[in-house]
């Protein structure tokens, strides 16, 4: 299910605040985190209606992603991207 754009760029600023708040990193830190993580594509995408998932979910999702290792966070980046493209 797909959630309103508007509704959704409000959920987003929240979920940087949150994870930003969790880890001590600034907004601008915490956006690139955000924005570079499969976490945000399967939100955006509203895979498992992640967008009605509590900010500090969210958040909490987000942090334990960044835990892992730079290569397999590109690994599931891909493998999230490309079953989108499957969908299309």
């Amino acid at each position: 299910m797909k959630a309103n754009p508007v509704l959704l760029q409000m959920k987003y600023a929240r979920i940087v605040k949150e994870y930003a708040k969790r880890t001590g990193k600034t907004i601008e830190e915490a956006l690139d985190d955000f924005y570079h993580s499969s976490s945000y594509v399967l939100i955006k995408e509203g895979v498992a209606d992640l967008h009605c998932m509590s900010e500090s979910y969210l958040a909490e999702m987000l942090e334990d992603e960044m835990k892992l290792s730079t290569e397999e966070r590109n690994r599931r980046l891909e493998a999230v991207e490309e079953t989108g493209r499957m969908a299309i």
